[in-house]
């Protein structure tokens, strides 16, 4: 065989996916980001725009392992392009990434993401007026045989920290025998020294600090159960991924976490925030911080937020409320779960702070339950037993109670939403909204089961998957290419290229970058 000169760049067609996508989105600024993680000598570091690139090929062509995805890339000219290596050129060994992805942290991928989702809003794909939330059920890279009971796990850890903190014995230290030397102006051994000054009395009665939610990605595993409520991992935990949580599936219990998206209500349908929690983080308790920080980082002020009934607690109905944001949240009728007359069929009077039933008697108010942020209403239990309708009504001796919330004025206006067309049309746009982006992570780009371990490389991995969905968006408005099946879930839609989002850097070989 002779050797022919052949050029990578006559090699890739022109209107390739991957020449459009270079084209389109610059990666420079990660080298800006990541400057002070190395160093300004020894041996050159991968480029750290190669390492998003190939985070990017594999989340378009749908591979899960990362060994695979450098095998992929070698053996492909538009990938090779794309990346900036050369034929002749070595990729990087797939055990690089991970240590990469280590250096960088999560943070890093937070600001890639949030890039991203500046980049569609200057291209005026996002709208704002209306938000979405929604969460997903996604199963842990671990088996519910790794649970074991969490005493021995946290006695077994912490008699390892231990003894990892105790320095090794030098054979030239002295006998062992002899009293351990003390420092200048110390006391003798078992000399127990009294705190100096006043007591901190007011500080031990401070409350803990809040959780920042956003940041930790997690609420306190130590915090306090709900009523007689206890937690499996209050118990359990796994020894394969300590940060998954049990969680119940349509087959059986499972090792999980829960996928968070704040989506807006633009045809673009971009995800505004993702956030990758511990199962047993419901999908209602991270939906204030989630709305506030995209409000405050998109500068937009929605006018609804709309969600299934999980999202409907009085919490987040006042929060919305308050702020002026219409709460679109499908309330319980608790009515139809009961033979006797709901609560609706009694009328409120707030001139006598009471209420009336069908038949037109008072039910005053008898007690304030503060625990429970709600007041007992009671009718009286003589006239109660003498009502000709009270077998419709309630089966108790004592006469019919009613309970009312603190905020039942919230409860009552989103009620009020429920009539209207607005809110109609919000929920049939809801079914089509959020659930197929998680449809389409989970079925083209590995979010029905994580690749990697730990809550922190769980939101990498959940991060760089919404992130990926955005720009498939982008690109679909600025004009893509030709995509082959199946990773190609998006068509180029009908109208002309728009201007480049970004001017694209010189290419450079990912053997040729040293950084700072």
């Amino acid at each position: 065989d002779e050797p022919i000169a052949v050029s990578l760049e006559a090699l890739v067609p022109a209107d390739n996916f991957y020449r459009h996508l270079e084209a389109t989105l610059d990666l420079s600024f990660v080298r800006d980001w990541t400057r002070e993680l190395y160093a300004d000598r020894g041996r050159p570091s991968i480029d750290p725009v190669i390492f998003f690139k190939l985070q990017l090929v594999m989340f378009f062509e749908g591979i899960r392992s990362e060994r695979r995805l450098i095998e992929t890339a070698s053996l492909n000219l538009a990938h090779r392009w794309y990346l900036g290596y050369a034929l002749d050129e070595d990729l990087p060994d797939h055990s690089s990434l991970t240590r990469i992805r280590q250096r960088l942290g999560i943070d890093l991928f937070q600001r890639f993401f949030e890039q991203i989702v500046d980049l569609c809003q200057a291209a005026g794909l996002v709208w704002g007026r209306e938000l979405y939330v929604d969460a997903t059920k996604v199963a842990a890279n671990a088996d519910v045989d790794s649970l074991i009971p969490r005493f021995y796990h946290d006695a077994k850890t912490h008699v390892a920290g231990l003894f990892a903190a105790d320095p090794a014995p030098d054979e030239h230290d002295d006998d062992p025998g002899d009293p351990p030397a003390r420092e200048e102006g110390g006391s003798p051994e078992g000399v127990v020294h009294l705190p100096s000054g006043v007591l901190p009395a007011a500080a031990a009665a401070e409350q803990p600090p809040r959780r920042k939610l956003l940041e930790e990605r997690r609420l306190d595993p130590n915090r306090p159960a709900v009523g007689s409520y206890r937690r499996t991992t209050d118990f359990q935990v796994s020894t394969t991924d300590p940060d998954a949580t049990p969680m119940w599936t349509s087959a059986a219990t499972a090792l999980g976490y829960h996928d968070h998206y704040v989506v807006d209500g633009g045809k673009a349908r971009i995800v505004l925030a993702a956030l990758v929690t511990p199962a047993d983080v419901m999908e209602n308790v991270p939906l204030r911080d989630l709305l506030w920080r995209v409000c405050f980082r998109r500068k937009l002020w929605p006018g609804q937020v709309t969600g299934d009934t999980t999202y409907g607690t009085i919490e987040n109905i006042v929060a919305l409320e308050d702020a002026g944001i219409r709460a679109f949240f499908p309330l319980p009728d608790f009515d139809r779960r009961t033979p006797f007359f709901g609560k609706g069929k009694f009328t409120y009077d707030p001139g006598a702070d009471a209420y009336r039933c069908p038949q037109g008697q008072l039910l005053p108010r008898r007690k304030t339950k503060y625990t429970e942020s709600e007041v007992l209403f009671r009718a009286d239990a003589r006239t109660c037993n003498a009502c000709s309708v009270k077998s419709q009504c309630t089966a108790s001796d004592h006469g019919r109670m009613v309970h009312r919330s603190f905020s039942q004025n919230y409860l009552d206006t989103v009620r009020g939403y429920h009539l209207t067309a607005v809110y109609q049309k919000a929920m049939r746009k809801r079914k089509v909204w959020v659930e197929p982006l998680f449809a389409e992570a989970k079925e083209w780009h590995g979010l029905r089961r994580l690749r990697l371990r730990g809550l922190e490389n769980a939101n990498i991995q959940g991060l760089l998957i919404a992130a990926g969905q955005n720009l498939k968006r982008l690109l679909a408005a600025t004009g893509w290419g030709r995509r082959h099946a199946p990773c190609g879930s998006l068509v180029a839609l009908p109208r002309e290229p728009g201007g480049l989002l970004s001017s694209p850097g010189d290419r450079v070989s990912g053997r040729d970058w040293v950084s700072r």
